[in-house]
């Protein structure tokens, strides 16, 4: 017998998922998390972590980031990694930490960035879907072998549809107010 409040975690964790992955894409803004999952090879290749592991990052006003390393012999290491990666963004070292001005994004940079957002969106949305359809085959399942009634197979059924409604509301919701961040100056 399918479980809606199994259905509904589900499906928060794949919002959930969504919002996490959403931070890592720019914005004009400068936020730790843009940079936070960055991999850095430290200790001349031999430990690979995410820069979180390795620095706090601070952001000092709007535009700029700053991380400061506990261990100040991985400065060059983790601007190599901040360089390498698609962000597109240039470390500068001043003393024992790494600052990161944040340039406003072009015009083509936003569009590039909101296809990539709406295209990670789209993935979730078919993960919802996916769930959703696995929900509706364990019903009817349920109803074949004459666990439920015809009525509760109906009553589960709009259970399901409306909390999938909510659900897809909710990640257009997101959508929306990331596409808002990138195309603000």
């Amino acid at each position: 017998m399918p479980s809606i409040t199994d259905y509904k975690t589900k499906c928060q964790n794949v919002i959930a998922s969504l919002k996490e992955d959403l931070k890592s894409i720019r914005t004009g803004r400068a936020t730790p998390s843009l940079i936070e999952n960055i991999v850095v090879e430290a200790y001349g290749g031999s430990t690979k972590l995410r820069l979180t592991e390795l620095a706090t990052i601070t952001t000092e006003g709007p535009t700029a980031l700053v991380i400061a390393p506990f261990d100040p012999s991985i400065l060059s290491d983790i601007e190599k990694a901040i360089l390498k990666s698609p962000l597109g963004l240039s470390p500068a070292v001043q003393g024992n930490r790494i600052i990161i001005k944040i340039p406003p994004l072009s015009t083509e940079q936003r569009e590039k960035f909101i296809k990539i957002a709406s295209s990670k969106v789209e993935e979730k949305r078919n993960q919802l879907r996916g769930l959703r359809d696995e929900v509706r085959k364990s019903i009817k399942a349920s109803f074949e072998k004459k666990e439920i009634s015809e009525d509760e197979k109906y009553r589960f059924e709009k259970e399901v549809d409306t909390v999938s409604q909510q659900q897809m509301a909710e990640i257009e919701t997101i959508k929306e107010k990331k596409e808002a961040e990138i195309i603000q100056v």
